[in-house]
């Protein structure tokens, strides 16, 4: 019986540590684009680690694949902080 109460505790354990990892994420960041000069401030979801470096490096990424460069990200948050943001970020909320 003991054997099983442990059994148990280690599987919901795990199970919510799993579902912390799986836990949504976004980053807000600013961009650039040169000739002409265009900048522009946007939410995405990212789909790696929730931390500054990680979304550095994947928002980098999918932002350079449409022709603008990553400036900074400003800060990595989940769900909650997203309907504060959909307004400064315009067009490019969750766009990429």
């Amino acid at each position: 019986m003991r054997n099983m109460m442990l059994i148990s505790t280690l599987v919901a354990v795990s199970m919510l540590a799993g579902s912390a990892a799986a836990a949504e994420c976004y980053a807000d960041y600013k961009a650039k684009q040169d000739s002409p000069l265009r900048l522009h401030y946007g939410v995405m979801q990212v789909s790696g680690p929730c931390n500054k470096q990680s979304a550095r490096a994947e928002l980098a990424s999918r932002l350079r694949s449409q022709g603008w460069t990553l400036l900074n990200v400003l800060t990595v948050f989940g769900p909650e902080g997203l309907q504060q943001r959909k307004a400064n970020a315009g067009n490019f909320f969750l766009r990429y």
